[in-house]
């Protein structure tokens, strides 16, 4: 099993962690990782994107210019790496903020409606994990008990606190993921 995921949107949205989060669960599962993160020079509102593989075996290389997944989650994002996915991919986006939705037929189509649970709740920080959450439910490429371990690798210290938090946004995100397109 290889993996070969692009996660997008803006900085502040925590799609580095998401990716960091992810790569980590796939490390304390004894699985081989690549994690690049590309973001621009702004804090927030800036673009942000970071490339992870995932697999059973040796990466090759962590230059990928096709995507078996792409997460993302503003309107530029999914106009710059909608393409990018292979026929019969995957494609997960949040639909906040999104006006013009995906058009290809040759993938399949999911979305997860984060920002508007993360406000219901009034967690705006678990944002992210609940979009991981809904990855994981179509594509459970490591396993729940991996998340947390992810979660203390990643998170300083001083925030393992807020572990308990983050799991639960997950679980809400494969509640809440749902199939626009299946092919």
């Amino acid at each position: 099993m290889t993996e070969e995921i692009i996660i997008a949107g803006f900085g502040g949205q925590g799609v580095l962690s998401m990716g960091k989060i992810l790569a980590y669960s796939g490390i304390m599962e004894n699985k081989e990782v690549s994690w690049m993160p590309s973001y621009g020079p702004e804090m927030r509102g800036g673009t942000a994107n970071v490339s992870l593989v995932i697999s059973d075996e040796r990466i090759s290389s962590p230059i990928i210019n096709k995507f078996d997944t792409a997460i993302v989650l503003n309107q530029p994002s999914l106009d710059k790496f909608e393409q990018s996915v292979k026929p019969g991919g995957y494609l997960l986006y949040d639909p906040n903020g999104i006006i013009n939705l995906p058009t290809r037929k040759d993938i399949n189509i999911y979305s997860v409606e984060a920002t508007a649970k993360a406000s219901e709740l009034g967690l705006a920080k678990v944002f992210n994990m609940i979009v991981l959450g809904g990855f994981l439910k179509i594509k459970p490429i490591v396993g729940s008990e991996y998340i947390r371990k992810g979660l203390e690798a990643s998170l300083p210290a001083r925030h393992h606190n807020l572990i308990p938090e983050n799991e639960k946004a997950v679980e809400i995100g494969k509640e809440l993921v749902k199939e626009v397109q299946k092919i």
